[in-house]
């Protein structure tokens, strides 16, 4: 692997480890280098960086305090049954096994790797990441959340308590059709109040893969019996009025299997909803991108030939076809996707969903611990840019800078408007959370930078 040629090389030259050499900000640089050297220029990124750990790490630092707020995060909870936690720590493996990265190390993933310690360093301290918000899903079998409403409500007032400042927000669950589901929304306008809402529309997303089913609550967002009575109660209510909702991930092969799943994954259904109801915001997690894991090849195959991809395009075809402006794409596991394994694919998605919403409905969000470390993704975003042919080819604006306005806008500044929070005030001083990492970092600051999952085969 080109990646791992070259951190030998350079790790040597500098005294360091491999191990040690990736933890630093020329390693990172190694790695979006050794990409370039396979898909072309798509990240920007210099030689001098990689062979220069001070320059590499002056760029770091310019860009430490920019303002990066993840609407889409996890962790799991100890007293969870051990298949919930196989599913996500089996990620690296199934990777491995599927041949799709066979150098991911041989290492089992261990519990502590998605539990709330590690997700607090992964998050504050190992990344640029200035606030967060923590999702769950939900389950046909309540006692398989991955947090309750009220885990996820203990980790906003832990957090925040800590820090001093608001650094967390947290999601309560909605599930349409469920008996009770209506009253469990009044309990958490009372209660937890969560700071917006999150929804399944394929109801349990681990059914599938725990039971061999799907779940017994989808629901589709355009259902005016099922849906439509949610929606009125949050939009009635003086609680948040934005509305997660997880859409795509949904290959080919997993159509095959359950294909009635189908009509409750794609975004057919978003449209109407979001004509129906244009007093809530509607944030489509993963953009609704469809071809993950195995699907890569027909991904690639259907941008270069019809100059879209499934079903990206037709989220971003949404405002123009219905008239609306209450649609937002979070881009979610489907950039952790295609960012290492075909960057094109990433630049692509990018393209489409500013070309369609617009850079300001279009929000940072990592679905970190699954994929692993923010940080990694939050570099790759950084140095992404659309290649000029398919810039011409398919009409998309470039990128530009780091922290120019566009990708200023999609780190932090569009979630901070919805979310109604105000960098300039509430940043304005350091908290505790910036002391305790100021102080982890003047120790000797130990990142993971980990990527859960696919990466390019060597060619």
């Amino acid at each position: 692997m080109r990646v791992t040629e070259l951190a030998d090389q350079e790790a040597k030259r500098h005294g360091f480890t491999r191990r040690r050499f990736f933890q630093t900000a020329s390693g990172m640089a190694a790695s979006f280098l050794a990409m370039n050297q396979v898909f072309g220029s798509l990240f920007t990124v210099s030689c001098a960086e990689v062979q220069t750990p001070e320059l590499a790490r002056a760029r770091a630092v310019a860009l430490r305090n920019q303002f990066i707020f993840d609407c889409h995060t996890h962790h799991l909870h100890e007293p969870l049954s051990q298949g919930l936690f196989d599913i996500f720590l089996g990620l690296r493996r199934h990777a491995r096994e599927a041949g799709w990265n066979p150098a991911i190390p041989d290492r089992p993933g261990k519990h502590a790797d998605l539990l709330y310690e590690n997700y607090v360093k992964e998050m504050f301290l190992d990344s640029d990441t200035k606030v967060a918000l923590i999702s769950s899903a939900p389950a046909d079998d309540q006692d398989s959340y991955f947090l309750t409403n009220a885990q996820m409500e203990d980790d906003r007032r832990r957090i925040n308590t800590t820090a001093g400042s608001r650094r967390l927000f947290s999601h309560g669950i909605i599930e349409p059709g469920r008996p009770g589901s209506l009253d469990d929304i009044d309990r958490q306008l009372s209660t937890t109040k969560p700071d917006s809402w999150k929804g399944y529309t394929i109801g349990d997303p681990t059914a599938p893969m725990r039971i061999g089913r799907i779940s017994s609550f989808a629901w589709r967002m355009d259902d005016e019996h099922v849906a439509y009575p949610t929606f009125e109660k949050i939009a009635r209510s003086t609680g948040s009025k934005i509305v997660c909702i997880h859409k795509g991930l949904f290959p080919l092969s997993a159509e095959r299997r359950f294909p009635n799943l189908r009509a409750y994954s794609d975004v057919s259904d978003v449209g109407k909803a979001a004509r129906d109801w244009p007093q809530l915001s509607f944030i489509i997690y993963h953009a609704g991108y469809r071809h993950v894991g195995g699907d890569l090849a027909d991904a690639t195959t259907e941008l270069e030939t019809t100059g879209r991809l499934s079903w990206v395009s037709d989220l971003a075809d949404i405002p123009a076809k219905y008239g609306v402006t209450n649609v937002y794409a979070d881009i979610g596991m489907s950039f952790a996707e295609v960012i290492v394994a075909n960057p094109r694919l990433a630049a692509a998605m990018m393209g489409i969903l500013i070309r369609g919403l617009g850079a300001e409905h279009v929000v940072w969000g990592t679905d970190a611990l699954w994929t692993g470390s923010p940080q990694w993704q939050i570099e790759g975003l950084r140095r992404l840019e659309i290649p000029e042919d398919m810039q011409r080819r398919f009409g998309y604006a470039p990128l530009g800078p780091a922290d120019g306005s566009v990708k200023n806008a999609i780190f932090g500044l569009n979630s901070a408007r919805l979310y109604g929070y105000q960098p300039h005030a509430e940043r304005s001083t350091p908290d505790h959370l910036d002391l305790v990492k100021a102080e982890y970092e003047r120790n000797g600051a130990a990142p993971s930078n980990l990527r859960y999952g696919l990466i390019s085969k060597p060619v």
